[in-house]
């Protein structure tokens, strides 16, 4: 069967293809009496919203939000959410050529492989497009947490760093790049309108960082909290890998220099490092949770690739259309929402089970 559901107490379900009527999601578990309208869905929609810079898709989405059920009288009513998004602005022609051969590093032949049988307008399923029903689920987590901040922005774009001495949080919602460095947002900007105008595309970096979690979501093993946060992003389009804290940078580290050490204040442990990314051993510590989460290039690209097409021939493909050339700029609203999702679903979890007692 295919899984298109994520999470155990705050479950969700996204639904629809990129050139299909409409996407959406279906938010099941979340707690009755909470406050909730269009208006708290939309602004993180906007910020996913395509077309809003030359470094993003011209197609045009207004992605306007509809909740259909579990909303009365301004409150949830602890029912299913059922959230839709209207296509307004396919351009289906545009594929004619994926419809015959496969898009190497996209998920065309996987989807043959294993269907025998795909939407090819987009991408289906397979498509970016899909995020959109995230972000909308994620704005319905984010009002279960709400004692939570959540930001993401890029750390890297196309093997150049941003300078960790000059990070200014105000700049992340400066520039189209949800950049952190003015500097680098300027390098960016020059390096990206190069690879799009040649017809390619660039990889990136997002960093995500969730403060107020307090100590204790999570599980020790099968429901590890940094496990569920990694499975999460994983999921989402174009991702090849995840990073928890220091990540792969922790193996080259020495044991001493590694440990979060830890002294007494006031409200209890002081950290003085955050190495582990505010979680150990899959429980959250109440530091930052950090999370950092590396994107491909994107695969539809106007440069010539070898391929085969479905008989089996080769061929050569170009990807005509609308593409992200950087498909990571709008993928920082959609790490922001897998994280609210997570966390939202750790909440519950662990309230289900250790109310508001410990030990």
């Amino acid at each position: 069967m295919s899984v298109n559901s994520f999470g155990r107490m705050l479950r969700f379900s996204t639904w629809g293809e990129s050139h299909g009527p409409a996407i959406g999601a279906v938010v099941d578990g979340c707690p009755p009496g909470i406050l909730l309208s269009e208006a708290d869905v939309q602004p993180w929609l906007d910020k996913r919203r395509p077309g809003t810079s030359r470094f993003t898709t011209q197609r045009q989405e207004p992605d306007q939000v509809r909740i259909l059920s579990g909303v009365f009288e301004g409150r949830t009513t602890g029912t299913p959410i059922s959230l839709m998004i209207d296509n307004v602005d396919q351009r289906s022609k545009d594929y004619s050529e994926v419809a015959k051969a496969y898009r190497p590093g996209h998920a065309d032949y996987a989807y043959d492989a294993k269907y025998g049988h795909r939407d090819w307008r987009g991408g289906g399923r397979s498509s970016a497009r899909e995020t959109a029903s995230r972000v909308a689920a994620g704005a319905v987590a984010r009002l279960v947490v709400p004692e939570v901040s959540i930001v993401a922005y890029l750390v890297e774009m196309g093997g150049d760093r941003i300078d960790r001495g000059a990070f200014d949080a105000g700049q992340v919602s400066a520039n189209p790049f949800f950049c952190p460095d003015a500097g680098a947002a300027a390098r960016w900007e020059v390096s990206l309108d190069a690879a799009r105008k040649a017809g390619s595309s660039l990889g990136a970096v997002i960093e995500c960082v969730a403060t107020g979690v307090p100590a204790g979501w999570g599980a020790p093993i099968y429901a590890k909290l940094d496990a569920e946060l990694a499975a999460a992003c994983m999921s989402m389009n174009a991702v090849k890998g995840v990073e928890i804290g220091d990540g792969f940078d922790a193996s080259r580290l020495r044991g001493e220099e590694n440990a979060d050490a830890m002294r007494s204040g006031a409200d209890g442990p002081q950290f003085l490092a955050n190495h582990s990314g505010g979680i150990a051993g899959g429980i959250s510590t109440g530091q930052p949770v950090v999370v950092r989460v590396a994107f491909k290039p994107t695969s539809s690209i106007l440069t010539p690739v070898e391929t085969i097409d479905r008989m089996g021939a080769e061929t050569e493909i170009v990807t005509k259309g609308r593409h992200d050339p950087c498909v990571a700029i709008r993928g920082a609203p959609v790490v922001e929402a897998m994280m609210a999702l997570v966390l939202a679903d750790q909440k519950l979890l662990h309230r289900g089970q250790c109310g508001g007692n410990r030990g």
